[in-house]
């Protein structure tokens, strides 16, 4: 036996290890016989600590055990087996087969009943050392009386999945959470049937080491807490090596340990190798992958390493040739020529800061981080343009020129910029106020500023500080930080080169607050012209002037200059002479083949786009432009530029044949394509066929083939040529079918009235404002204004049916505070009033009354609707009808005043679009009105009143009675 697993070992032992001298092996039999091995043997049995190999043959044990190591133990024996064996070997050797007597001790074999020691992660095999952790104290009790009273061996079994498959769902915390939870059977059942026998080397508190001996089979349970079972010893004939290698080979593997429990189970050897071959095959790829991975990482290590020795030598040769200096100096050197052009306009304390820091670089190393942060800090300082600022140009009549082209109205605003250029050109420098242009979105207030720029030949840039929150992000880092940055402004006078240019400040009234400060109190500096002119920045820590900036818009440091918005006229002047040409050439779309009249755009105006600017509206028009480029597309228009088309001959007609002709259109001025030229340029390569890229329309082809002014007789050479290529054009698929429908139709002019406007745009967002054209008793219209512009608003009274709380009011249409507070204001002055004109009317004392707002959906607040409440009730209250084609505005007090109110131009426009004749504003409001441009103020009645007494008396005339 020896000889065989000799044998079979060598394959797979390494030759030097085979041959190494190691401690005699002695093999002791039951009968007392001495065998010395070989060092092979030891090899086979255990590792070091001396454990060894038993045989599983009946009637006689051996065991395997070392010289020098006194605290080995054998496989199927203790160490009281060896000591026995020890005592054999002192007696007589002429009785030494009769006279050794071993003592009673259990063999691994007479093992049937054992403690069943589930195990979470890996099964244990034969021949390998495995610790764990037990966590059960009457399981961990058990084990070690077991191993105290010479019995300490235990059944390790592997805790398999709940429906007992081949996936490795159960993960290490499922096991030990099983193992801890289920007792008896439960926990049988979730047990291998095949484990191990083990024996319990060492107990050290609840950490147990067991050595693998046999495979077990378990038969039944005899004990339920701790589980102990009995067992049938798997049939073992001899040990041979291959078996010790496909369990060596999947005990070191660290894959599925449903494959390794396999391995286990499996008890035909050559099935059990190639279960472990599958095992290492798998190992050996991972370790392949790690090695591949490894080496790529070395070989990339390597070739930075020999890059930088290789830079290194390369530095050190340029050095000693005078060729190139190192990195500091070379910085050192690109930094003094930037600021050498700068050096007599850069302030003195500038140059001194950078002299400094010039120093310091030097004495830096260039790996440290000090050495980027003073390197970054130089590049800010010198790319700076210090002293440099634009030629500025105060004409004010070329000003006057430039905001006419880009803007139309805006008068108030244009008139404050001229000021500004005037004062400007007067003090020679453009140190002034700060604007702020207020205004609803889409009013021009950010291209103002573009105007502004070009008007003064400025640079211009704008930056939005709408949501921020980080005063860093305007006064900049302090350098200590990583990642410091400057602020805005001076990366504004880095990014446009000059310090003198037109900053636009917007949505400053969106500033955030955050825990970093508050950006609001840093633009107090920025935007004080007492104090720019020494505005110092985090980052920087010099002082900049910024004083000769424009910056676009704090309230008490900026002049505010209200735009309120567009009338109808200045939408379609801007809409006509701006947003729609500059629309079409954006499509692509000739003015000869499309017109769009001003009814449409009227329409668009009223029906679509309400709002003060005019950004809705210019999205509405881009809207129907792309409408009509479809249509005029699906007519076969195309509008590319002329492009030079290249006929190829066959080689056997003579070559040098050219023919160019121009090509006109017969209808209008303005072709539809540009001048088309047609080369046929000679070539050696034959080719009957030519890809067409673009289409022309019908009346194109008919010039390609009789041009204006020529006969329609060919020549003999274009008649050939013609032949040639006619029917031979190549074209994409959907083309023929394109080219047949461009025959039979015609182009035609695509015109867009207020008519056909739905088909470009759908249907109208607004509809008419005005609901009675004779407003019933108790109704009165009254005017708002909102971001959207003004509108009418209807105030609608209502008596309540007799009963309880008799003369009380109640408000309806989301109303805000201030306008309830209005409505009881109203009430009580109506009481006044109608006591006065009516004193026997006891109406309000004997009715509950119900003031309705129509548009119950849209919020409502203000006090500007108070006289119209009071006239309301008092209509109803007397039973007469309101003046027709009357709206009125006003804050109303107890006594009866009329106080003023806003939106003054947007109102007198909603009045008008309502078709109001009259219209009530406070006296107060007289000087808003007079401001308004004539056609706005045409064809109205305005009445300028101080008390509701005036109003009464337009509202209610002697003869207009229910």
């Amino acid at each position: 036996m020896l000889r065989a697993a000799a044998a079979t070992t060598a394959g797979f032992l390494p030759p030097r290890l085979a041959a190494e001298t190691a401690p005699a092996v002695r093999v002791v039999t039951a009968a007392g016989a001495e065998v010395r091995s070989s060092p092979l043997l030891r090899v086979l049995g255990v590792p070091r600590g001396g454990a060894g190999i038993g045989s599983a043959t009946p009637g006689r044990r051996m065991c395997f055990g070392s010289d020098s190591d006194s605290s080995g133990s054998a496989v199927d024996s203790d160490s009281d087996a060896s000591s026995a064996a020890g005592a054999g070997e002192e007696e007589s050797e002429g009785n030494r087969s009769s006279s050794a007597v071993a003592p009673a001790i259990v063999r691994p074999e007479d093992c049937h009943t054992v403690i069943a020691m589930p195990l979470p992660h890996q099964p244990l095999f034969p021949g390998f050392f495995m610790a764990m952790s037990v966590k059960d104290p009457k399981l961990l009790k058990a084990l070690v009386e077991n191993h105290k009273r010479s019995f300490p061996y235990a059944g390790a079994f592997l805790v398999k999945n709940e429906e007992d498959t081949d996936s490795n769902t159960v993960t290490c915390s499922d096991s030990k959470k099983i193992i801890h939870d289920l007792k008896g059977k439960e926990l049988l059942k979730r047990l291998h049937e095949i484990g191990t026998l083990a024996k319990i080397t060492s107990i050290q508190g609840d950490q147990v080491l067991l050595l693998g001996h046999c495979r077990l089979r378990i038969t039944e349970m005899v004990e339920e807490d701790p589980l102990t079972v009995k067992v049938d010893h798997l049939k073992h004939i001899v040990d041979f090596n291959y078996q010790r290698l496909a369990d060596f080979g999947a005990a070191i593997s660290v894959t599925n340990k449903l494959l390794c429990q396999g391995v286990l189970e499996e008890l035909d050897v050559s099935k059990r190798l190639m279960l472990t071959l599958e095992l290492v095959k798998r190992e050996l790829e991972i370790t392949k992958l790690q090695q591949s991975i490894a080496k790529a990482i070395e070989e990339k290590i390597t070739g930075e390493q020999r890059r930088y020795l290789l830079n290194e030598q390369l530095k050190a040769i340029k050095k000693e040739l005078g060729l190139e200096t190192d990195d500091k100096t070379a910085l050192s050197e690109k930094f003094r020529k930037r600021i050498e052009s700068r050096k007599e306009k850069c302030p003195s304390h500038v140059l001194q800061v950078i002299e400094e820091e010039l120093t310091k670089l030097q004495l830096l190393e260039a790996s440290s981080s000090e050495f980027g942060v003073t390197s970054n800090y130089l590049d800010w300082l010198t790319v700076l343009p210090w002293g440099d600022y634009s030629d500025e140009n105060f004409d004010v009549h070329r000003a006057q020129r430039i905001l006419d082209e880009d803007h139309y109205g805006l008068i108030d605003v244009k008139e404050r910029i001229l000021e500004f250029i005037a004062v400007g050109k007067l003090r020679g420098s453009s140190q002034g106020k700060i604007i702020c242009l207020c205004g609803p979105p889409g009013v021009g207030k950010t291209s103002i500023g573009r105007s502004v720029a070009r008007a003064l030949n400025r640079k211009f840039y704008r930056f939005s500080v709408g949501g921020l929150s980080d005063i860093a992000e305007i006064k900049g880092h302090r350098r200590t930080y990583v990642g410091a940055m400057p602020g805005k402004m001076v990366q504004c006078l880095k990014s446009v080169g000059t310090s003198n240019p037109l900053v636009l400040i917007d949505e400053i009234d969106k500033l955030g607050r955050g825990y970093s400060g508050d950006p609001a109190s840093a633009l107090l500096e920025l935007l004080d012209p007492e104090q720019n002119a020494n505005f110092l920045d985090h980052y920087l820590d010099v002082p900049i002037d910024l004083s000769k900036m424009i910056p676009g818009p704090l309230l008490d440091r900026m002049e505010i200059i209200t735009i309120a918005g567009y009338i109808t006229d200045e939408k379609m002047h801007i809409a006509r002479g701006y947003l729609e040409k500059n629309t079409r050439e954006a499509c692509g779309i000739m003015l000869e083949q499309v017109e769009v009249k001003d009814s449409a755009l009227l329409a668009l105006i009223e029906n679509y786009c309400r709002e003060a600017g005019v950004r809705n509206l210019q999205k509405q028009i881009e809207k129907v432009y792309r409408k009509i480029a479809l249509q005029l597309v699906r007519q076969g228009v195309s509008n590319e530029p002329a492009r030079e088309i290249t006929l190829v001959e066959p080689s056997e007609q003579p070559t040098g044949v050219s023919i160019a002709r121009e090509v006109e259109n017969e209808s209008q001025s303005h072709s539809l394509a540009e001048d088309v030229s047609v080369h046929v340029t000679p070539t050696d390569i034959s080719c009957e066929k030519i890809n067409v890229v673009s289409l022309t329309t019908k009346s194109e082809v008919d010039h390609y083939e009789h041009p204006k002014g020529a006969s329609k007789e060919t020549s003999a050479d274009d008649k050939a040529t013609l032949t040639n290529t006619s029917g031979k054009i190549e074209t994409n698929e959907g083309t023929e079918e394109v080219m047949e429908a461009l025959v039979d139709k015609t182009v035609e002019k695509v015109v867009v009235d207020a008519s056909n406007l739905d088909n470009f745009v759908g249907k109208a967002v607004f509809q008419p404002e005005r609901i009675y054209d004779q407003t019933p008793v108790g109704v009165v219209m009254g005017l708002a204004w909102n971001a959207m512009g003004g509108s009418t608003l209807y105030i609608e009274t209502a008596k309540v049916e007799d009963g309880e709380k008799k003369g009380a009011l109640v408000v309806t249409g989301q109303l805000g505070d201030v306008m309830k507070e209005s409505a009881q204001i109203a009430h009580t002055v109506c009481r006044s009033v109608l006591h006065e004109k009516e004193p026997n009317n006891s109406f309000f004392t004997k009715s509950k009354l119900h003031l309705h707002v129509p548009a119950g959906a849209t919020p409502k607040d203000g006090p500007s609707a108070g006289c119209t409440m009071v006239t309301s009730m008092l209509s109803l209250a007397m039973g007469k009808l309101v003046k027709k084609d009357l709206a009125m505005t006003g804050e109303v007090t107890l006594t009866g005043r009329i106080l003023p109110i806003g939106g003054v131009k947007e109102k007198t426009i909603a009045a008008r679009r309502s078709g109001i004749k009259t219209i009530i504003f406070p006296a107060a409001n007289r000087r808003d009105f007079d401001e308004l441009a004539p056609n706005v103020k045409e064809g109205l009645e305005v009445h300028f009143v101080d008390k509701y007494s005036e109003i009464y008396d337009l509202a209610f005339p002697s003869d207009s009675q229910a």
